[in-house]
């Protein structure tokens, strides 16, 4: 599925749902979920409005989800004191939430600040505090996720760390953190959000969320849970 946004100024996106549900949430287009990931340099002031225009062109509602705070365990996994870990993943989050309300201010959104959901704004969610709950439970528990988790994490570190190195186990269990806490966002935004239906959208989802939405884990996204690659489309 690709669309174009129709505005003269020619960015199509392709869209490729992870499921069969997926695609009906997709076509439901009731909520969309952008996720931004504070340090990742595609999430540029370019690419953020785009994403943003095309979402509030195709769904009644958005936000953008940013792992501000939890970014800090993977600075930590990397050899960072629990501080500068911190105080970094703060500064780039604040960077990045001003980067997205920009965004949205520009295109007419009164609420921009509104729209941007960080660990400020999830964790006093009661909705996402009670999954949180059930994933660290989970994850203690149920020794096939908890190693589906770790290899997503691993999947991540190895991207930060010098070419041919592998993350060890220690940096693992500490960085997975940011995973689980992210991991709400993928099973019920719509209990989070009070939607009936809602698609998260990022360009290059990890194997394990194919593994999640392909119903192999223990854990399953609630009904109403979607979600697509979403990426600017190739032109031939």
């Amino acid at each position: 599925m690709s669309t174009d946004q129709g505005d003269g100024c020619p960015a199509a996106m392709a869209v490729t749902p992870l499921s069969g549900r997926c695609a009906e949430a997709v076509e439901r287009a009731e909520h969309a979920c952008f996720g931004i990931s504070p340090f990742n340099s595609y999430f540029s002031k370019a690419r953020i409005h785009e994403l943003a225009k095309w979402g509030l062109d195709h769904f009644e509602r958005v936000d953008f989800f940013v792992p501000d705070a939890p970014s800090a365990f993977t600075f930590e996994a990397l050899g960072y004191a629990p501080e500068k870990a911190a105080w970094k993943a703060r500064r780039q989050g604040q960077y990045t939430r001003n980067k997205i309300v920009t965004a949205l201010g520009s295109l007419g959104v009164d609420d921009s600040d509104k729209r941007v959901l960080g660990w400020a704004e999830l964790e006093g969610n009661a909705a996402f505090g009670r999954l949180h709950e059930s994933g660290l439970r989970r994850y203690g528990e149920d020794a096939d996720f908890r190693d589906a988790c770790r290899e997503a994490t691993g999947w991540v570190l190895a991207g930060k760390l010098p070419t041919g190195r592998a993350p060890d186990v220690e940096q693992v269990e500490k960085a997975v953190r940011y995973f689980l806490a992210e991991l709400p966002l993928f099973i019920d935004t719509p209990a989070i959000v009070g939607a009936g239906t809602s698609v998260f959208c990022y360009h290059e989802p990890p194997a394990v969320l194919r593994r999640l939405y392909g119903g192999e884990l223990s854990w399953r996204p609630a009904a109403g849970q979607g979600f697509a690659v979403v990426a600017p489309a190739v032109r031939n």
